[in-house]
């Protein structure tokens, strides 16, 4: 009987040591959000083959074997679960698990998957860190999925619970309706969308970047979005190698700001943009890849004063294009005006 209550106990240590996996995030008032982290009070359900153990010694609460955590619609999947705890020293960060210890730091290891708001994250290991509200996954194969983005990474992919923004890094990509960027780095910032009811989807609450900004490599906080169902991409900066691309358009540079709303993407430094045989280069273009409408300038609007580079263009006729030894057949060579266009 003594046995079987400790096994209870422990199944109930763990479970709660890994429901801060599902949502909850470091606050003042940590014990409260635990319990009813958004007023819902939803039950949280642990299953795992091989078993829950508590290691004392280790402070550790491990979920062995195809474990799954759910809390409502949240849930994550993984062959092990671990939670580690510590004693609370004051009012600490992190969420409390009751008496004087409090969970720090989840662990999820082989063949992850996590599920919420819309967003579907995949990989093969995540550690997530409670006293900094940050998430890395790392593995093969590593995919952000929500209802009209995909986003993928060979190195890592970050999640900031608290400001809503997801960093890929290393052969980024992110794509929406044949729509895509590629970069060394991409920041992607998510905005809450209320549950469907008919009424018109929250907005994006960052102000968008200043003309000729090159994107900054931390986080910015996007404070305020409302409580929601789903989360989707409204703005990606990418920085390092960048290619933008959609039904005919290319475009490269060295940073790059994406607009998912508008569908208007920002190059900065040693742009290009192509069209088939055409090209146009300068140091700041702007691509509308909804109406297919591409700009070069010398330079930002606004930006500080200097000896601006000339816009250069290379338009190939299509009779030329085709016909046998066409030479540099041009229609404007370098630009006479400081803007560039392609209709």
């Amino acid at each position: 009987m003594a046995r079987s209550r400790r096994f209870r106990f422990c199944v109930v240590a763990a479970a709660t040591g890994l429901l801060l996996l599902l949502g909850t995030t470091p606050g003042h008032d940590a014990a409260a959000q635990l319990l009813n982290p958004s007023g819902d009070n939803l039950p949280l359900q642990v299953q795992a083959d091989s078993g829950i153990e508590w290691q004392q010694n280790e402070k550790l609460y491990i979920a062995r074997g195809n474990a799954v955590a759910t809390r409502g619609p949240a849930a994550v999947r993984a062959d092990t679960l671990i939670a580690h705890y510590r004693e609370v020293k004051g009012s600490g960060a992190a969420a409390t698990t009751g008496g004087n210890t409090e969970i720090y730091r989840v662990e999820a290891e082989g063949n992850v998957t996590m599920t919420r708001e819309g967003q579907t994250i995949l990989g093969d290991r995540a550690v997530y860190d409670l006293d900094q509200a940050l998430m890395v996954v790392t593995g093969k194969a590593l995919k952000l999925t929500t209802a009209t983005d995909i986003v993928t990474a060979r190195d890592s992919l970050e999640w900031y619970d608290q400001k809503q923004v997801a960093v890929a890094r290393g052969n980024a990509v992110a794509i929406r309706n044949g729509k895509t960027i590629k970069a060394d780095i991409l920041t992607a910032y998510m905005v809450k969308t209320k549950p469907s009811d008919g009424k018109t989807p929250a907005r994006p609450v960052k102000a968008p970047a200043a003309a000729g900004a090159k994107p900054s490599p931390t986080p910015i906080t996007a404070s305020g979005a409302p409580p929601a169902a789903e989360s989707k991409i409204s703005r990606v900066d990418a920085q390092g190698h960048v290619v933008v691309t959609n039904a005919i358009d290319t475009g490269r540079g060295d940073y790059g700001v994406y607009n998912a709303d508008t569908g208007i993407c920002t190059l900065v430094d040693n742009v290009v943009i192509a069209r088939a045989k055409d090209v146009i280069k300068g140091q700041y273009g702007v691509m509308d890849l909804n109406k297919n409408v591409s700009r070069m300038l010398p330079s930002a609007a606004g930006a500080p004063a200097g000896s601006p580079q000339r816009v250069q263009g290379l338009f190939v006729r299509e009779d030329q294009a085709h016909g046998a030894g066409a030479g540099g057949g041009t229609s404007g060579g370098k630009g006479s005006s400081a803007t560039g266009k392609k209709p």
